[in-house]
């Protein structure tokens, strides 16, 4: 029942946040952000740790997510590309425990091109409105890139228990998605449906990594 309790909680505060979003009250939502990454934090920590590598792997990644979620709260672009680092690092991460789980077969296989060709359509339709954010926007989608098609190398391979390979993989994409929404929000169409679709995408993907922890094996 204890590993349940942060994820519950979790979904009140998501209503709070994204109420605050919709007020548009930034210091508001963001008193709601920061304890739903502490409590995707805590969850993480509170799993069996089967695999003490990966669990490793997971809560620096997680925590690296928090201080993006920090600082995507904070205004001014400064804040934006800390934000960005931030979450590229974490993403880097999850790509290391992601290699070390899965078998090279599975990083070779169709759904990667479908991952390759959507990013690619994301970037070219992100570029005309990226400016000086160019570089560091191409390297994340690179790196979110990768981490999607790790994610799927570890669902690929039969070997793998069944519910940390969904929770991986569901929780890849869910975050994967809610990365675009945040882009098209910056870039593209600034607006409350962003972080109505998003929001609740990004903490499920994050939550269902953190379970993961105590899933493989």
């Amino acid at each position: 029942m204890l590993n349940y309790l942060p994820p519950l909680a979790s979904a009140l505060l998501l209503v709070g946040l994204l109420w605050a979003e919709k007020a548009q009250r930034p210091w508001l939502s963001l008193a709601c952000k920061v304890p739903i990454s502490v409590l995707f934090v805590i969850t993480a920590m509170i799993q069996p740790h089967p695999l003490p590598w990966y669990y490793h792997y997971l809560l620096i990644g997680l925590t690296l997510g928090l201080v993006g979620d920090v600082c995507l709260g904070l205004p001014g672009d400064r804040a934006f590309r800390i934000g960005l680092v931030s979450f590229l690092a974490g993403h880097l991460l999850y790509v290391l425990a992601f290699i070390r789980l899965a078998p090279a077969a599975g990083w070779f296989t169709w759904p990667v091109l479908v991952f390759l060709a959507v990013s690619l359509g994301a970037f070219l339709w992100l570029r005309p409105n990226l400016g000086q954010m160019l570089i560091p926007v191409s390297a994340y989608i690179v790196v979110i890139t990768v981490m999607l098609m790790g994610a799927w190398a570890v669902f690929y391979d039969a070997t793998q228990a069944r519910p940390a390979a969904w929770a991986i993989l569901v929780g890849a994409i869910t975050f994967y998605i809610s990365d675009l929404l945040v882009a098209r929000d910056r870039f593209v169409s600034n607006g409350w449906i962003n972080r109505l679709l998003g929001l609740p995408l990004y903490f499920g993907g994050q939550f269902l990594l953190a379970f993961s922890v105590g899933l493989v094996g």
